[in-house]
């Protein structure tokens, strides 16, 4: 069943989810309020943007053009019937494809940030998929994995582009070694753990194509209180 919703804390902004579909997260306001952005980016590329809550919460930071690609049909709709919702389409643009079929289509060098929360598990012999592909395919690397995301960003980052990728922290070596291999020089860490004293549940991660060396990691962000509200620094976030 489709409804309409607040963006969590962003009284403003309305977005239409499917409740039986896989809903977006924390992951996905944590990666916007992350990523460098500035008034020289012009361009920016949102891949596997589900039902468009990055691009959405972009729209508050940025007036920069922003596209957004989503493989499933269905979350796709949902997508752009937020981006209409909310009266966006003159910044927001989104495209129902398989980034890894069509990313010959954009031009070489077109976008000054990448950005991406893809599909957290590796598949492998022990891989419990979900019997609804929709899921599955938010879920797994069945379509796309962190190698494709950061062989793309080479191809269509502008140099000195920036990639941000918002992930668990036991694939951080993958993100980081796949960033190497393709000219993406790692640049910033953070580490989000759900409570004080727990470990990190999240990690996210900016590199820069070529880059130069010099890695910083920034200080933890906990993003639930013992009694489970949210903290004051992801209560800014909303505001």
């Amino acid at each position: 069943m489709q409804v309409i919703n607040d963006l969590l804390g962003y009284k403003n902004i309305k977005i239409y989810q499917d409740t039986d579909m896989f809903s977006f997260s924390l992951d996905s306001v944590l990666l916007p309020n992350f990523i460098t952005l500035n008034k020289n980016i012009h361009n920016i590329l949102d891949i596997g943007t589900g039902n468009a809550p990055i691009p959405l919460i972009l729209s508050t930071k940025t007036k920069a053009n922003i596209i957004g690609i989503e493989i499933q049909k269905e979350v796709s709709i949902l997508a752009e019937k937020s981006v209409k919702l909310n009266k966006l389409e003159n910044q927001i643009k989104i495209i129902n494809a398989d980034i890894n079929e069509i990313k010959d289509e954009f031009a070489i060098n077109s976008f000054d940030v990448i950005i991406c929360n893809p599909p957290f598990f590796e598949i492998n012999e022990t891989s419990n998929l979900n019997h609804k592909e929709y899921k599955t395919i938010a879920r797994h690397e069945v379509k796309l994995n962190i190698k494709d995301i950061c062989v793309i960003a080479k191809k269509l980052l502008k140099n000195s582009g920036v990639l941000g990728i918002v992930h668990r922290p036991e694939r951080l070596v993958d993100i980081l070694k796949s960033m190497r291999e393709n000219n993406i020089e790692p640049k910033r860490i953070r580490f989000v753990h759900p409570k004080k004293g727990e470990n990190a549940n999240i990690v996210l991660v900016e590199g820069v194509l070529n880059g130069k060396k010099g890695l910083k990691v920034i200080s933890p962000l906990v993003s639930h209180l013992s009694n489970g509200d949210y903290t004051e620094e992801i209560k800014k976030y909303f505001e």
